[in-house]
């Protein structure tokens, strides 16, 4: 293995229905199962949500230092990446993401080109490509 910058470590109990705490302990949650899924719909968060969370905020880190480079302002941006479980058990599971980007101020065109470079560094792009289905998705003032 190459020397990390960084390395992020967490430990599960009991899967989906159970919790997960990272090594330093600044994350600590309980783990339920959405209804939608055939669970309790419980008061904890589940896989798919810890996903979606973590991919948004580094592809919105990816996009800030990207469009620096090419001096668009993403001061007031924000980023949405939604999460589909599809498939089934019998036929096996997937995710089909969709990455949405609301970048006041620049045009459908820039902001399409600033989000498929950011979708270039992005090491959640990076480590899923090819392997999840990904809509990328210029949210506009007039949506």
């Amino acid at each position: 293995m190459t020397n990390a910058i960084y390395t992020a470590s967490a430990t599960s109990w009991g899967g989906r229905t159970g919790k997960v705490v990272t090594s330093d302990n600044k994350l600590d949650l309980d783990l339920s199962i959405p209804k939608d899924m055939g669970g309790d719909d419980g008061p904890g968060t589940n896989p798919e949500q810890l996903f979606a969370s973590g991919w948004a905020a580094c592809f919105h880190n990816a996009l800030k230092a990207t469009a620096r480079q090419n001096k668009i302002d993403v001061s007031e941006s924000a980023v949405t990446l939604t999460v589909n479980l599809v498939g089934s058990m019998a036929a096996g599971l997937d995710f089909e993401v969709t990455i949405e980007a609301q970048i006041p101020g620049a045009d459908p065109a820039t902001a399409q080109a600033a989000m498929e470079a950011a979708h270039a560094v992005c090491p959640y792009s990076r480590a899923t490509r090819g392997n999840i289905n990904v809509v990328l998705s210029v949210v506009t003032d007039e949506d």
